[in-house]
């Protein structure tokens, strides 16, 4: 069975969320103040990764290699403050 899932996430540059295996990250938004991340994840997936999420200013400086996939932009505070919310992508193995 699958369902989407709701994961608050803190205002730090960087955060592990933990997710089912298999989980696919479909958007993030501000629900009552709190930026969110919603997942599609399968209910009967018991085994979790730790996915790196990494939260940017606009403006800010960002260290990219080409290792982020960009999820989302969210508004606070009327517009005032804009964040950009990126999943770290860990380096494949070969």
């Amino acid at each position: 069975m699958k369902r989407v899932y709701k994961y608050p996430l803190r205002v730090n540059d960087r955060q592990i969320v933990k997710l089912p295996k298999g989980a696919e990250i479909l958007s993030v938004q501000i629900q009552r103040g709190d930026i969110c991340l919603w997942a599609l994840i399968d209910t009967s997936v018991k085994e979790t990764n730790d996915v790196a999420i990494r939260i940017h200013g606009t403006g800010h400086d960002i260290e990219y290699d080409g290792n982020l996939k960009f999820i989302g932009t969210v508004q606070m505070l009327l517009g005032d403050i804009v964040f950009h919310i990126f999943e770290e992508i860990k380096e494949q193995q070969q």
